[in-house]
């Protein structure tokens, strides 16, 4: 069975904390956290301030992904605003040991994440260091987007290597029933959905058609 990890920047900002509740209600675990910068994507989004308001209302794994440059700056006010995973991006950073150990410090998962047209295997370094690997399938910086299909191929890789090492495998961009049963059958763990949760009629069905995984 999948882990279904509702995006939060599908949700209406307006009705926030229901919406999470209201999901969580179907059985998602994660809530998955997008944070940009203007600068390493063309987004602006929320900051820490924003959900750590919602961490003593929502048991879900607070799943972080920052698309901001120097994330190193920022993890420590992330993790006080509740996160469980911190996940950063490989073309973000060059020190990304550095950025791994100062995660862990905090006692909380550390994940990195590459773009769709990075090769997977820049991340062999890191493999041993890693709780979670977060595979985009679309480019990274905004929602709506298509499914790109060369996420598979690096999802089955990192399966075969996920024997050696302890690592969950998420996927995010354009997941919906027909995309993350793909992804699953590819050998994901963790499916990230905004737009087919969010805006779909029936969100307990959307959230359980993606648990059914």
């Amino acid at each position: 069975m999948a882990i279904v990890a509702p995006s939060i920047l599908s949700a209406n900002f307006a009705y926030l904390l229901q919406e999470v509740q209201e999901v969580y209600s179907y059985g998602a675990q994660y809530l998955h956290i997008d944070v940009m910068d203007g600068h390493f994507v063309p987004n602006i989004t929320l900051g820490p301030t924003v959900f750590k308001h919602l961490r003593p209302h929502i048991p879900m794994v607070f799943d972080v992904h920052l698309m901001i440059t120097n994330p190193q700056k920022y993890i420590k006010d992330f993790v006080q605003a509740g996160a469980d995973v911190i996940t950063f991006h490989f073309e973000a950073v060059s020190n990304i040991k550095e950025v791994i150990e100062l995660i862990k410090s905090y006692n909380i998962k550390a994940g990195l994440s590459i773009k769709p047209h990075t090769d997977v295997r820049v991340l062999e370094p890191y493999l041993g260091d890693l709780d979670l690997i977060l595979v985009m399938s679309v480019e990274p910086g905004f929602g709506g987007q298509k499914f790109m299909p060369i996420a598979l191929d690096k999802i089955r890789y990192l399966k075969t290597r996920q024997q050696e090492f302890r690592y969950l495998i998420e996927v995010d961009g354009g997941i919906n029933q027909e995309t993350g049963k793909m992804c699953v059958e590819a050998g994901a763990d963790i499916l990230v959905a905004g737009n087919y949760i969010f805006t779909a009629k029936s969100r307990k069905e959307a959230v359980e058609s993606l648990l059914r995984l």
